[in-house]
This record gives C-alpha cells, structure tokens and sequence, in this order.
C-alpha cells in the first residue's frame, strides 16, 4: 500500500484534462502525455553512439516480437557469437604481439637505445593487457561464514537459476545490484546496493537476485571473460588515438592528422564488436528478467523493474539526509546515538510514498527515449511486456518471516557501515 502526500488536482494546460498533482515530483498528464519528459534531451547523438542506439533497437524490437510470438530467448552461440569471439582473439593477439616484439628489442638490444622501443611497446601491452576485476578494498565484504542466512538463498536462488553461488557478497551504496566475475580463478562477486535492498519487499528482493544470477551462463558475449576484456583494451587503445579537442600548436594538429586513421579503425572494430553482440546482450537482459520472474515470481519482478524506474527519487532523498546530517552539525549528532539512525527507514517511507502516476510517467518517458539512455539494454516497457506475456509465473523460491529476520540481523552491520558513509561522504549514486 502507497501512502499519497500532499497530492492536488488541476486541469491539463494543453488539453484541460483532469491532473493529480504532487509537489516532489513532475507534473504531467495521462491523457496527452503534456510534460511527460521535461528532461529528453534534443541534442544529437554522435556517430557511434547513433549507431549503437538504432542497432539496439532493431534487435530489441525483433526479440520482443520474437517473444509475443510464442518464440524462445534460450542462450545460444550463433554466428555473430563465433565472429565476436574471433574479433576480440585477434585484439589479445595484437597485444600479445606488442609483448612479444618489446621482448626482443630489449634482449638484442640490451644497454644499448633498442631497449628503448622495447621498454616502450612493454608498456604498451602491460596497459592493454586483458585484466580480471578485484575485490573491492572500500566497501564491507561478506563471506559465508559471515552471512550464512543471506548465502543459503543466494545459493537457492542459483540453484534455480541452473547455476552456483557467489563467493562474496559486497554491500554497497548504490541503488543497484551486479554480479561480476574476479580474481584468476574466477571467483563471483554479488554487490549488493544497501538503498535498493534495503527499500524491496521480500519478493522484490529474491526477484532481484534472480535477475542477477541469471546473468551467468545466459550467453552474454560481451560481458565475458574474452569479449570483455577486448572491449576494454580497444577502449584503451581508442584513447591513445583520440585526437587532442581544440589544438593550438602545429604539433598537436599534426599528431591529430596522424591518429585520425587509426582511431577510425578502432572505432570500426568497436562499432563490429557492437554489432556481433548486442542481441546476445539484450537477449541476456530479457532472460535475466526472465530468471527473477521465475525465482521471485511475474508480479515481483514486475514490481522490480518499476522500483527501479524512480531510482533518481531515492537518490534525492539521500542527498537531502545528507545535507541534513551537515546542516545539524555536530550538536545535532551528540543528541542522537548514531546520525545514520533511522536512514533506511526514512528512505523506504519516502519509497512507498511515491504514488503510481510517477512510476507511470517514468515508464511513458522510457518509451519516448527508447534506446537513447542505455543502448545495451532494452528498454523498460519492452522488458516489461516481455514478462507480462502469458500466465503470471508462481515464485520458485520461498522465504518466511523467520528467514527474512535472520539475513536482517546479519546485515546489520554492514548497512550502519555503509549509512554512515553515505552521511559523512555523500552520496554519488
């Protein structure tokens, strides 16, 4: 149940319908879509992201009707697969290369000015090396011994999601969640957004970590192990190569006229790489909606994706604890026993305020944008549609008040962490 707070009623300005109008949020009509997206930006997007964004559409638009065919998202590795496989060895080999040719500079030249080439294209191929994320050194990091409730039904979650656990669960203050593989062997990291956890329901909840696990294994080429780092070494080389803005010596144009054709040649095997893998990234994106739908339950992840819809209200409101916490001072604090007292709370009141018509704006503005905000996934109302396609599925994965006050209590400390972190450092998210 959503409570209302100070809302009002006035007639459209553009077609004198009936509006409801609440003070913290935008005002719009339902009826003529009048303010809908105040914020849509006009300017044009440039050439790649222009690119990406009508790739994204077209593969969005098929799969989606793919799906209200009564056709299947089961992971696959087609062709586009194999290519961008092939494409992102080719970048390592590139790199290997590099390595291989500042070796021999520096043997045969050894104390004499071949090494200097060699140390050089060492360097190179150090900075394009394909590197394996770490942990985290700056957020509190929970491991089974630590959380054993929280574990058990990360693990029931995978389970259902056809694959394993996580090693460690990081608990952050984003209002997000991720998964991410780290370290040489290969070990999962679950983060875990304090501000979003702490705000859904048990549904939502089991929902969200449904979405995340049914990342692993649902054919996702670009976040890969191979895929991923070749992306992140052509970003590298596609900065070295990018022109200086506004030069002003003839050096500096010079250099820019040098590096005009290879930083075309980076951003063509950027932009191929995007073409060969983005219906497996979308498609991965509807399958882990899929996967919370199935551990959470249809109507859970639905509730899901709308939460997630006003996730810049919950960051106003942090922001305005924030400066409260500040403002307070220092007497403020001596009077209570901790100022991150109460935040969680207060920020889930506010959640549950925001009436319907704002979630519906948010998801009538997404429409509007279509792939204009993030061209990697989908957008929300055709994830939405997706999973309001056929009968609603039950949840798979069952929780009681017993279970939910034991991952409670053993979060405890690490939500007063990171709540006094977000007052003493403010919040970025």
């Amino acid at each position: 149940m959503r409570t209302v707070v100070g809302e009002t009623v006035q007639p459209c300005p553009e077609c004198g319908a009936e509006i409801r109008v609440d003070s913290r949020f935008t005002t719009w009509c339902a009826a003529c879509d009048w303010n809908v997206d105040p914020a849509r930006s006009e300017e044009k997007p440039g050439r790649l992201a222009g690119a990406r964004r009508a790739l994204a559409r077209r593969h969005g638009e098929k799969l989606l009707a793919e799906v209200m065919a009564g056709g299947t998202l089961r992971a696959r590795r087609d062709l586009s697969s194999v290519l961008a496989y092939t494409v992102a060895l080719v970048v390592h080999g590139m790199t290997l290369a590099l390595a291989a040719g500042g070796i021999w500079f520096v043997v045969r030249g050894w104390g004499g000015l071949w090494m200097v080439p060699g140390v050089f294209l060492l360097a190179l191929a150090w900075s394009l090396r394909p590197r394996s994320p770490r942990l985290p050194e700056d957020v509190p990091l929970l491991r089974r011994a630590d959380a054993p409730a929280l574990f058990a039904l990360v693990d029931e979650v995978a389970r259902e999601a056809g694959t394993r656990g996580v090693d460690v669960i990081a608990v952050d203050a984003e209002f997000n969640a991720s998964v991410m593989t780290y370290g040489v062997r290969g070990r999962r990291l679950l983060r875990l957004g304090v501000p979003l956890w702490e705000t859904l329901g048990p549904r939502q909840r089991i929902a969200l970590l449904g979405h995340e696990l049914g990342h692993y294994g649902n054919g996702d080429t670009r976040h890969g192990a191979v895929v991923g780092t070749a992306y992140r070494s052509l970003t590298t080389w596609h900065f070295y190569f990018s022109p200086t803005p506004n030069p002003t010596t003839a050096m500096q144009m010079l250099i820019n006229l040098a590096c005009l054709v290879p930083c075309w040649l980076v951003q063509g095997v950027l932009m191929l790489l995007d073409r060969l893998t983005l219906r497996a990234t979308q498609r991965a994106e509807y399958l882990a909606d899929g996967m919370a739908a199935r551990a959470g339950s249809t109507v859970a992840a639905v509730e899901l994706m709308d939460w997630l819809l006003v996730a810049d209200s919950a960051a106003t409101t942090l922001r305005r604890e924030v400066n409260n916490a500040r403002v307070g001072g220092p007497r403020a604090a001596r009077k209570a026993e901790d100022p991150a007292d109460g935040l969680w709370e207060r920020l889930t009141a506010h959640m549950a305020s925001i009436p319907d018509h704002e979630r519906e704006r948010q998801r009538r503005a997404g429409a509007l944008r279509g792939h204009s905000v993030d061209t990697t996934h989908p957008p929300t109302h055709l994830r939405r549609a997706c999973l309001l396609v056929g009968p609603p599925v039950p949840a798979a994965v069952g929780i009681d008040d017993d279970r939910e006050r034991r991952i409670t209590a053993e979060l405890t400390d690490a939500r007063g962490k990171v709540a006094r972190r977000i007052l003493r450092d403010g919040f970025e998210g």
